[in-house]
């Protein structure tokens, strides 16, 4: 399919390990990558990478050289814009080790287990990345019974076997070493495949659409601040601080949502449907959306073509609700895109909704 996306930088940012508490290399990653577009950059104590783009008049890019600074800067006159973005996956940190070199871990994140088995991994230690394979306990289908066939496992029956003697695990592996799946970005017919689209896919967002802005040249009146944020998975943690810190006069919570238009799901419950256009996301169990806000960025959705749909999802949330809620408060809204087969390792966006996400963002960035 012929586009202008950068799925490239999306491999590359899934492709990166980064548990909620480990996001280190990810933020490493995207620091690379924002060099020249932004004005400030700092890491805060939770280790988010706070962004600031400082207003633009028209026809200025604005390519100096991105600053780094360890305080977040003073607010200041024009509306601060906050797209929130966070960069951990759901994965494990181990947690015993055994005589026989069999490792056992604990959740960072939401699992369903049913689709943990049979997987291979990559265990981050302190001396590299090493290749396992994860299964649960007990025997196999040849020598099991219809009970033990049926039973779902919880988390704590499955272990990583890194395939290495005891003594060798034992030296190379700690406790607090962090798990994640191993498995490669592909694309199939007009979808992209990968492990930890939740939510890389708002990394590259944050990126892509400062840089279609930065490119355009449009200019825009407002402060963009893009908070590439830790440990949303186990609780909003890095956008709650984040939030408070930046103080946003609106909130952009960018993150994936379902996409249940697939067998099996009514019609009712499929949140989004792949090739529709972005998510204009208006509630969930953590925030509902500021309706003036819906309204308007679905007017400039319409201006300027771009595919959307409006979304509500039943349960779950995300960062956005820390930006709504943050010290005085905020206007906010969730810019999604809908992806099936979520908290997988073949968690699946469509191109087009890809697309339209990064052209309603830096659309909206350059009118609020």
């Amino acid at each position: 399919m012929k586009d202008d996306l950068n799925i490239d930088l999306l491999k590359r940012l899934c492709e990166t390990p980064g548990v909620p508490g480990r996001e280190e290399r990810v933020r490493a990653l995207i620091e690379d990558e924002v060099q020249g577009l932004f004005d400030e950059t700092y890491t805060d104590a939770m280790g988010s990478l706070i962004c600031t783009r400082h207003p633009r008049p028209k026809g200025d890019s604005g390519s100096k050289k991105t600053s780094k600074k360890k305080a977040a800067p003073a607010k200041g006159e024009a509306r601060r814009v906050m797209l929130l973005s966070h960069m951990d996956e759901i994965g494990f940190y181990v947690s015993h080790i055994d005589d026989k070199g069999f490792i056992r871990v604990n959740p960072a994140g939401g699992f369903d287990t049913r689709n943990l088995f049979s997987r291979r991994v990559l265990v981050c230690t302190s001396g590299g990345d090493l290749k396992a394979v994860m299964n649960p306990g007990g025997r196999p289908i040849h020598i099991s019974s219809p009970e033990e066939r049926n039973k779902v496992p919880e988390v704590k029956d499955f272990f990583i076997d890194t395939g290495m003697p005891a003594d060798e695990v034992k030296e190379k592996v700690r406790i607090g070493d962090y798990v994640v799946m191993d498995e490669p970005l592909i694309e199939i017919g007009t979808k992209v495949v990968s492990k930890a689209l939740d939510n890389r896919f708002a990394c590259w967002l944050g990126i892509e659409s400062i840089r279609k802005l930065h490119k355009g040249g449009s200019g825009h009146s407002c402060e963009v601040v893009v908070a590439f944020t830790t440990q949303e998975e186990v609780g909003l943690r890095g956008a709650k601080t984040a939030s408070y810190a930046v103080k946003p006069d609106i909130g952009l919570g960018i993150d994936v949502s379902l996409a249940c238009d697939t067998p099996g799901v009514p019609e009712a419950e499929a949140v989004t449907q792949h090739g529709k256009g972005f998510g204009l996301h208006i509630q969930d169990a953590s925030f509902i959306a500021n309706y003036e806000l819906v309204d308007q960025i679905e007017s400039i959705a319409k201006k300027k073509r771009i595919a959307y749909q409006r979304t509500i999802l039943a349960r779950g949330g995300q960062d956005g609700a820390a930006a709504q809620q943050a010290a005085a408060g905020a206007k906010a809204i969730g810019i999604v895109c809908g992806t099936r087969y979520i908290h997988t390792v073949t968690e699946m966006i469509d191109r087009r909704d890809l697309g339209a996400a990064r052209d309603i963002v830096a659309a909206a960035l350059a009118v609020l």
